[in-house]
């Protein structure tokens, strides 16, 4: 769905900030208290706001977001990461590609390539991919969540330990600036652990926006990554993490 300048924007100032309030945004946009109202209530049927007296606050925590308010977030970022993640990947290799709204930017990016074998746990992924005949696509079974297509649980973890693979795509809910990869569901992280364990080069997939998230279950830790690529990295110590264990710290927004 189409987000008008204003609403990117009220979404924007409420990521840095935390939150937004009726009175302010009302002054920043010369519009009045009642219009902007009326675009936090629509910014949050959509999933992308929560509601507070007063204003609004931007999703964090525990909260995980609806998947399709999650692909409008930093669209563009994502698109960027995942074109240089698929310069990384050559024609005729076989990789993974894991549940989240990066690495389908991903997957979106690799239809130019030929001779890929494509196992993923995502149908969106799958769906995008197999109409074409130079892909081979492989989709794991187990437990489909409805909210976003991702293919979870045990028989997804036991499919994925059968192969080995010349690169994994990984996403990330939030990143602790301790390096800690995190995520909401204790089943997508088993998959994502296999996942990292049966590839060769691991490509860790993320914007800015995770830094500034938390999330309840550990998936692992930035040094198990041999690429890691974000539109922007403000943060010291993610950027002491990748420069002492030799992760390739790729930014999109200094290309």
């Amino acid at each position: 769905m189409f987000l008008s300048p204003r609403h990117a924007k009220i979404i924007q100032m409420a990521k840095d900030h935390g939150r937004v309030l009726v009175d302010d945004l009302a002054t920043h946009f010369n519009v009045t208290p009642q219009t902007i109202r009326k675009d936090l209530n629509d910014l949050c049927d959509q999933r992308l706001l929560t509601r507070i007296h007063g204003g609004a606050l931007f999703p964090s925590g525990i909260e995980n977001m609806e998947y399709e308010a999650r692909r409008k977030i930093a669209a563009d970022e994502k698109e960027a990461i995942g074109s240089a993640a698929a310069r990384l990947i050559p024609d005729n290799a076989s990789l993974f590609i894991n549940i989240g709204t990066t690495t389908e930017a991903v997957s979106k990016a690799l239809l130019d390539h030929s001779g890929l074998m494509v196992i993923t746990n995502n149908i969106n992924v799958a769906n995008r991919m197999r109409i074409y005949p130079t892909m081979e696509v492989v989709i794991a079974g187990g437990v489909v969540r409805g909210s976003d297509g991702g293919v979870v649980g045990e028989a997804a973890v036991d499919f994925i330990r059968q192969f080995k693979v010349d690169y994994a795509v990984i996403g990330a809910s939030a990143i602790d600036h301790d390096g800690a990869l995190l995520d909401f569901d204790f089943r997508e992280v088993k998959v994502a652990q296999a996942i990292i364990a049966n590839a060769r080069h691991v490509i860790l997939v993320s914007d800015r926006t995770k830094f500034e998230r938390t999330a309840p279950v550990r998936i692992g830790h930035l040094s198990q990554v041999n690429t890691f690529i974000t539109d922007r990295c403000g943060i010291p110590s993610i950027r002491r993490i990748c420069e002492e264990t030799e992760v390739r710290l790729i930014e999109t927004a200094l290309e």
